[in-house]
């Protein structure tokens, strides 16, 4: 059992705003909780656990936010879905047997990628606002890469917003508002799993857990009121800057 004074409670409000902001607007806001968690006296696991508790509520504020905005395509949700679920479930089970050793260079090699992607050929990741988003459906090559994101997610997590948006706004053409919106939806399917199996091994710290999860809720509102007014280089530089932080925590940890 942690000590948890106030100073830990406004620590973690403002860690969680900021990491609301990023995971909606890109992804890597763990890279903050993760460690602040942990600096309270908290295991590697246990952080972990507490973390998705707010990482679920932002994620479901974010994705109803696009939704009122009419930026989240609902028909598409579950086209979206299976494919990264599945995929995400033979990721689980790799991760399980594979060392840990892979994930830091999968992780950095993901960053990496998608950094490069940005730079070199950003219409790869950023399609123009007003594209026609294509469907599932119509796009073979989508399916794959949706489970290809739904591996790494399966079998990293960390970074998953990243890949996710690769995969949206590169085989089906969203924007990154709407692709930011989807991602939402797939992280928060992610997030729902993992949170019951953390709840059901009593790993996760409520307290902690729901002060950090009132600075993600605000975090995702205020980043969704953001997403829908900027412009889109503003918002592809954002995701190039937070995969650059990407690539530095991987190194770093």
């Amino acid at each position: 059992m942690i000590d948890f004074t106030i100073w830990h409670g406004l620590l973690l409000l403002g860690v969680g705003l900021v990491a609301g902001v990023i995971n909606t607007l890109a992804g890597g806001g763990s890279n903050l909780t993760l460690p602040a968690l942990m600096v309270m006296g908290m295991p590697a696991e246990i952080a972990n656990a507490t973390n998705r508790v707010g990482i679920f509520l932002q994620c479901l504020t974010g994705a109803l936010g696009f939704k009122k905005h009419g930026q989240l395509d609902i028909e598409d949700v579950v086209p979206i879905l299976w494919p990264t679920m599945v995929g995400g479930l033979f990721g689980a089970v790799a991760a399980s047997y594979a060392p840990s050793w892979i994930i830091k260079y999968l992780l950095l090699g993901a960053m990496l990628t998608m950094a490069g992607l940005i730079l070199i050929k950003p219409s790869v990741v950023a399609a123009e606002p007003g594209t026609q988003a294509k469907k599932v459906r119509q796009t073979p090559a989508a399916k794959w890469s949706l489970a290809l994101s739904g591996f790494y997610g399966g079998f990293v997590q960390a970074g998953v917003g990243f890949i996710l948006v690769a995969a949206l706004a590169g085989s089906l053409r969203y924007d990154l508002v709407r692709a930011n919106a989807l991602k939402l939806v797939c992280t928060l399917a992610f997030t729902s799993i993992a949170l019951v199996i953390f709840i059901v091994r009593d790993q996760v710290l409520w307290l902690p857990g729901s002060v950090l999860a009132v600075g993600y809720i605000i975090g995702a509102h205020y980043a969704v009121k953001f997403a829908i007014k900027a412009a889109p280089t503003t918002l592809k530089w954002f995701l190039f800057a937070m995969t650059l932080v990407g690539c530095i925590a991987a190194l770093w940890f």
